[in-house]
């Protein structure tokens, strides 16, 4: 039952083997064929291999007997269908395809036989995989790797080779080598789905090119960051944006950014070099989990520790000091000439002892999140001594421990000791430094994988509805292009505050107008033509009287009509001048990607969003904490405290209105590119003065009963819309609710909570908790592919202070994940024993399946222990079908069409 869907690709216990008749000889296999059987002789796998190398007539029959996980197809491209047919029909689970340069049509005609005999498809164009716990070198890649704890997952066949070559080197085992080529059926995302539950995985290392669904990739990476570490290399960066943008955002937002917000929002660490990626694979092989970017830097030679503290600040590390009394203490351990001020130089005359002596301040420190270890070579120096020490260290050294051994053949003994001890070490602080602060990314960024946003925030309800008539009337007229006023309207749809704007339609209407608005004023052509207003002379600002704007107004429409006479022109808006010069002009933006969608940006506005640059970028939804993270991205933030004599400005409002944004990008999936530039933010407020939007036709943009299904996100927002209140029987009442990841302490309890016989019932163990990475695989879900609902009662317990205070207590949960076939998902069931006999179970199986209704699924089912009477009776009072389970006959099959 634990087992994932991909146990029978990745974890044969049979082989059924392609490559090809093998009396016509070597020249009748293909390429991989010979390698794939050299690497099978060199390591012979634990299990059963039978081998097929006839010409695959009558082989049916010959074969009726045997029973295969795997069949291993390495063959030229016009038997590979074949031998996908044969391997269905004798009931082989799954196939791998070794192979080179197939394409796509050939590779579509294999994927559907595959469907057809519901094989796992790995290939084509994949050079295999290896699982070296098995002893199972299903690939050409090169030599069985050494067993470890890292898996390596990539795009690129030669890329995989390399890798592996380097860990034989580096002493760096893997618990899997996965390489995914164009046109496979089992993709990235699947290896990572299978990944982030394998137990013998603890950190993942990923290379990649491309993906297909950013919903279904982001689902998987965000469920294997979630689980355990995960870095990514991805080729192919772009940083020229997209040259057909039609607005600010679309220009300064590339690809490759948006790929870096989307990765952070995963919870995964990104590098951007192939020496980068060795750096971060050998912190992952250690196992090294920091909480902060604090990092120590203890050295024997001020040189190198400068070197490696300008690094950090640049990679905006902070230098991890030693309070002033643990300094105290240290100094009589360490030389006389040692610093302890801010690098913890030891001088030249350091010995073993007195880095040991330091190490061990160090664990002490809560102001010391890493610490990096530097020795340069001294005459008379003993390299290899003080690398001892720090391995005799290691084992109470709980914090991210990574050294940088300078110099070469004088210290490669003292390498070699390091690596020994699994410690990461370097040889330069720079690349000791990088390697930390990839690692320390992964908590920060676990910090935005935990957030789970709703579409809606908890601020007043928006003009949904007016917002998107507006968008529909702009769209009939067959225009993408909103004009200023239309892009105001739908800013005040949302909340947003925005300028006072008026259309004239006649110079004596904007004197007229410029008068009671108060000079000065700004004046712009109106016109569902033209974007860029200023490229033809279409605005005027600080204009200080009425004559002036009479004046302007007849020079800009005919300035106008002579640049662009096609254009259909309005008339011209009046707006005051925002008058507090001490006001910021910031930029808000939002450009929709290929493939994951809107993308919020936020950074300097006005003139200085070219010259400043460092626009900071997040995927909705957002709430305030992302809000607040986003903001702190972005260059502009030093600006927003007290500057330049200027109070600080009111960041609250400016993170409401960010929030604003995130509402309209997941309520308004015709959004395509929109600009607020400038926003003026002070310390009274925000307001928006200019703002551009541009919109286009959305597939469908809502679901069965007219709600936003928000399918053009590809991170799905916390589903509030599943929150019901029912009376419990008895008195009282509770709620069912999503669940969501602060959930996982009262999940806990309620598990603790419950009779053993309950637990045993629920999760087929006698477990008497939930493991860590359990629990935070059941609370931190994607709302997609899987939900869970959890009854939710308030109940009064004593403070702090021995008066009562209410809070929530989890009473029951139900939960579906979908099943691979994408019609059906499997769901489970607990109450807690205290509220049985309350119809809380069947409320909450009504509740999952309506969800699953919504979701398009079309089947229930679960497994229940044969002598779960209790549930067994529920399942038939709710009309599922209950049956056998020909795999376990200690379990039943309950079934329900939805």
């Amino acid at each position: 039952m634990d087992l994932h869907y991909l146990t029978p690709l990745f974890e044969p216990q049979s082989i059924l083997l392609f490559t090809g008749p093998e009396e016509d000889g070597e020249a009748a296999q293909t390429p991989q064929a010979r390698a794939l059987l050299a690497q099978l002789k060199a390591q012979p796998f634990k299990g059963t291999v039978t081998r097929v190398d006839t010409d695959m007539k009558g082989t049916l029959a010959d074969l009726a007997r045997v029973r295969a996980d795997l069949a291993l197809i390495a063959l030229p491209e016009n038997e590979i269908l074949n031998a996908l047919e044969l391997a269905g029909r004798i009931k082989c689970k799954a196939a791998l395809v070794i192979s080179a340069g197939v394409g796509a049509a050939l590779a579509a005609d294999m994927r559907r036989v595959a469907r057809r005999h519901g094989l796992w498809l790995l290939g084509p164009n994949s050079q295999g995989f290896q699982r070296p716990a098995l002893q199972l070198n299903a690939s050409c890649s090169g030599a069985l790797a050494t067993q470890g704890q890292l898996a390596l997952v990539s795009q690129s066949g030669a890329l995989t080779a390399s890798i592996l070559d380097w860990a034989q080197q580096n002493r760096v085992g893997f618990s899997s080598v996965i390489s995914v080529g164009p046109h496979t059926a089992v993709d990235l995302a699947d290896a990572l789905d299978y990944l982030a539950a394998d137990r013998q995985t603890q950190s993942i290392v990923v290379y990649m090119e491309g993906i297909s669904s950013a919903r279904r990739f982001m689902s998987a990476l965000r469920a294997a960051a979630n689980a355990k570490p995960v870095v990514v290399l991805k080729s192919g960066r772009k940083e020229a944006g997209n040259a057909a943008a039609q607005t600010h955002s679309g220009t300064i937002v590339g690809r490759d950014a948006v790929f870096d917000a989307a990765l952070r929002r995963a919870g995964a660490v990104r590098v951007r070099s192939f020496v980068e990626l060795f750096s971060a694979a050998k912190c992952l092989a250690s196992r090294y989990r920091p909480v902060g970017r604090r990092l120590a830097v203890i050295t024997n030679g001020g040189g190198p520790g400068v070197l490696a503290a300008d690094w950090a600040s640049t990679l905006r590390l902070e230098l991890g000091l030693l309070p002033e009394d643990a300094a105290r203490a240290l100094a009589p351990q360490v030389p006389a000439g040692a610093s302890l001020a801010d690098l913890i130089d030891l001088s030249e005359d350091a010995g073993p002892e007195h880095y040991s002596a330091a190490l061990q301040a160090c664990a002490k420190e809560k102001t010391v999140d890493g610490v990096l270890v530097i020795h340069s070579p001294k005459f008379g120096g003993d390299a290899e001594g003080v690398a001892k020490a720090i391995v005799e260290a290691k084992p109470q050294f709980s914090k991210p421990l990574i050294t940088c051994w300078m110099g070469d053949a004088s210290v490669h003994a003292a390498r070699r000791l390091l690596a020994d001890a699994q410690i990461p070490t370097f040889r330069t602080p720079e690349a000791a430094v990088g390697a930390f602060s990839n690692i320390a990314s992964f908590y920060q960024n676990q910090q935005l994988l935990q957030q789970t946003p709703p579409p809606l925030t908890h601020l007043a309800k928006p003009d949904v509805e007016g917002a998107r008539l507006l968008i529909e009337g702009v769209l009939a007229e067959r225009r993408h292009v909103l004009t200023e006023m239309e892009s105001k309207a739908l800013l005040s749809a949302f909340h947003i505050p925005v300028t006072q704007t008026i259309l004239a339609r006649s110079a004596s209407e904007a004197m007229m107008i410029a008068t009671q608005q108060g000079f000065p004023v700004a004046l712009k052509i109106d016109s569902p033509d033209i974007t860029h207003k200023s490229d033809v002379g279409g605005v005027a600002l600080g204009v200080m009287n009425a004559t002036a704007v009479r004046d302007i107004y007849q020079e800009m429409m005919q300035r106008v009509a002579r640049a662009r006479p096609q254009a259909r022109i309005n008339g011209v808006t009046v707006q005051a001048m925002a008058r507090n010069r001490r006001g910021r002009e910031l930029y808000i933006g939002v450009v929709t990607d290929d493939p994951f969608g809107p993308v919020i940006s936020f950074g300097a506005g006005g003139t200085m969003i070219e010259l400043m640059g460092g626009t900071a970028m997040e995927l909705p939804p957002l709430n305030q904490f992302l809000a607040r993270r986003l903001i702190e991205r972005a260059r502009v933030a030093e600006t927003l405290g007290e500057w330049r004599g200027a109070p600080p400005v009111d960041r609250a409002a400016l993170e409401h209105v960010l929030l604003r944004i995130s509402e309209m990008a997941c309520e308004l999936p015709q959004l395509r590119e929109m600009d607020i530039n400038p926003i003026i933010v002070d310390d009274q407020g925000a307001v928006a003065v200019d703002a551009r939007i541009v919109v286009g036709n959305a597939a469908q943009t809502t679901d069965g009963r007219g709600r936003t299904s928000y399918g053009h996100l590809s991170i799905l927002p916390y589903p509030a819309r599943y929150e019901q209140v029912w009376p419990l029987r008895g008195g009282g009442e509770y709620t069912i609710r999503p669940i969501h990841p602060d959930d996982a302490q009262m999940l806990q309890q309620l598990v603790q909570r419950l009779t053993p016989e309950s637990r045993y019932f629920r999760f087929v163990s006698s477990m008497a908790e939930l493991p860590p990475a359990m629990l935070s695989r059941f609370t931190l879900i994607d709302y997609d592919r899987e939900m869970a609902l959890c009854a939710v009662v308030e109940e009064e317990v004593p403070g702090a202070d021995g008066q009562p205070v209410t809070r929530e207590r989890i009473i029951g949960v139900s939960r579906y994940i979908t099943n691979p076939d994408q019609t059906s998902c499997e769901f489970s069931l607990v109450v807690d024993d205290q509220f049985a006999g309350k119809g809380l179970g069947s409320r909450l199986m009504h509740s999952i399946m309506d969800v699953a209704r919504d979701k398009g699924l079309q089947e229930i089912i679960g497994l229940v222990l044969t002598n779960n009477g209790n549930m067994l009776k529920l399942m038939k009072s709710l009309g599922f079908t209950v049956k056998a389970y020909p795999e376990d006959p200690d379990f039943r099959l309950v079934t329900h069409p939805l």
